[in-house]
């Protein structure tokens, strides 16, 4: 079984305008904060809860938050699409789902700079969690999520996703609200 080892992937780096300009691998992206491309599933229940993962302290950014999304970097080569499949696979082993895109959106703090594609999907688990990256999870209303943040950190870039959710249409429950 090959070790576990994430800081030499080749990752997609991009432009403000988010064009492809360099391809790095994802130890020089973080050192160089580099901007780069990542997909994001907001996995949610028939509730309308959302899965809610907490990160393993090994992580390479926001270790021990809470995250709303499962996903992660962009490799290189890889469509937003193709990676929101394959993190999905590898962080939760949910197969086969219909994604929903939702949005782009640019976001930016003192240790990340990414272009994130933001997708839905529904999922009744149950999981299989990536041990070296998922240390819990669980279900969860958007409300109870912004009460635990109060008191819990959770990961910035989730955060600015998930305020531009109330925003959007309940169309024909393709997307799911948590009110």
């Amino acid at each position: 079984m090959k070790a576990y080892n994430p800081a030499g992937e080749p990752v997609q780096i991009v432009d403000r305008r988010n064009r492809p300009v360099d391809v790095v691998p994802r130890r020089v992206m973080r050192q160089r904060r580099l901007i780069h491309r990542a997909s994001y599933i907001l996995v949610f229940n028939r509730a309308g809860e959302l899965f809610v993962q907490k990160r393993t302290m090994g992580k390479d950014i926001y270790p021990g938050h809470l995250d709303v999304a499962a996903g992660g970097v962009v490799l290189a080569g890889e469509s937003y699409e193709d990676s929101a499949t394959r993190e999905l696979a590898e962080e939760l082993g949910v197969r086969d789902v219909q994604l929903r895109f939702l949005f782009d959106q640019y976001y930016e703090d003192t240790d990340n700079r990414v272009w994130g594609r933001v997708f839905s999907c529904i999922h009744e688990g149950p999981f299989i969690l990536q041990e070296e990256e998922v240390e819990s999870g669980r279900f969860m209303s958007i409300e109870e999520l912004r009460r635990l943040s109060r008191v819990h950190p959770v990961t910035p870039d989730g955060l600015a996703l998930l305020d531009r959710l109330p925003a959007r249409e309940n169309s024909g429950g393709r997307f799911p609200r948590s009110r």
